[in-house]
């Protein structure tokens, strides 16, 4: 199982990479450089950004819905706080 999280985690990692590459969605860029210029690390403000990315592959995949770019947008402008953290059981630094 802990295999399966850290490729799933890598994963998300390669898409916002890629989505920050991309400029696409360009919110993305922008959330990475307001969280580096609010203290944090590279690393830690992309592992922010893919929470964000995984509340919406979790309704994609738990709900049958559809990706929906406004929420992952209204989502990353909440980072670092991530209230709906709960709603998916996502646990951080384990």
């Amino acid at each position: 199982m802990q295999d399966e999280t850290s490729t799933s985690i890598a994963n998300l990692i390669e898409v916002v990479e890629n989505q920050i590459a991309d400029q696409d969605p360009k919110k993305v860029a922008e959330t990475l450089m307001r969280l580096r210029m609010t203290g944090y690390s590279r690393d830690e403000a992309i592992e922010y950004i893919a929470c964000a990315l995984m509340v919406e592959i979790y309704d994609v995949s738990n709900h049958n819905g559809q990706f929906t770019l406004s929420r992952y947008e209204a989502n990353l402008d909440t980072l670092p706080d991530m209230p709906w953290a709960d709603e998916i059981n996502l646990d951080i630094g384990e």
